[in-house]
């Protein structure tokens, strides 16, 4: 599969939606975990990210102008048994109740299906990254619009390459109704040594209007410290 450099992705993409990448830093120490939410409505772009004990959590910026919370506010990223859950919706917090009970992330998934905003129907995409740096991704999308037709897609990554990655995200671009992400999740090379520096790479190359929060995280597999960053539209 094609390497592909993730800022260029970024740039020529005015509106990807939320994104998911997950990967290997350039020296191979770290995981690497990076979601990001953008947004067109003024519902949408209401938002930032707020750190919590075991991950970060959207909010509104200015509550009185919030409309309908249903799915842009949840727990984006929460942690569990040294695992790391990352979501564009609520079903973080599915994987997490079935990894609590000794089941796995497929399982979880598997109860779920895309977002009930028609005509989108916004894919619901998943990763989830293993103490030793193994990854899995998921995408759960409409059959081509079709409410009732759900299609799941697993991808799993073991021992992943050093300064190397893989991206998914919920749109191909903008549109009215926005096109779903299609394919396998995009190899993109990881070049940022550390989190400050892939926050700074990923912040400037979202779209400036559409662009709304940021989470960067870097994982020491060695000693399982976490270095975070979080970037907000709305400071």
């Amino acid at each position: 599969m094609k390497t592909t450099d993730f800022s260029s992705i970024l740039r020529e993409n005015d509106y990807p939606g939320r994104g998911i990448l997950l990967g290997r830093s350039p020296d191979g120490s770290k995981a690497v975990m990076v979601y990001f939410i953008m947004g067109r409505s003024e519902n949408s772009r209401n938002r930032v990210f707020t750190a919590t004990d075991d991950g970060i959590r959207t909010e509104a910026y200015d509550p009185s102008k919030m409309v309908d919370p249903s799915l842009i506010i949840y727990h984006p990223v929460r942690a569990i048994d040294g695992k790391t859950i990352v979501t564009n919706g609520d079903q973080t917090d599915t994987v997490r109740d079935f990894i609590a009970r000794g089941e796995c992330f497929r399982a979880a998934l598997m109860t779920r299906e895309f977002e009930p905003d028609a005509p989108n129907f916004t894919p619901r995409i998943s990763g989830l990254v293993s103490p030793n740096g193994d990854y899995r991704l998921s995408i759960l999308k409409s059959a081509d619009g079709d409410a009732a037709s759900c299609r799941r897609y697993f991808f799993e990554y073991a021992n992943p390459k050093a300064g190397q990655g893989h991206f998914i995200h919920t749109y191909l671009g903008d549109g009215n109704p926005l096109p779903s992400f299609e394919g396998e999740p995009e190899q993109v090379a990881v070049t940022a040594p550390d989190a400050k520096a892939m926050a700074a790479l990923v912040w400037e190359s979202l779209n400036r209007d559409n662009k709304v929060s940021l989470f960067v995280r870097y994982l020491d597999l060695a000693t399982g410290k976490t270095d975070d960053v979080i970037v907000n539209k709305h400071n």
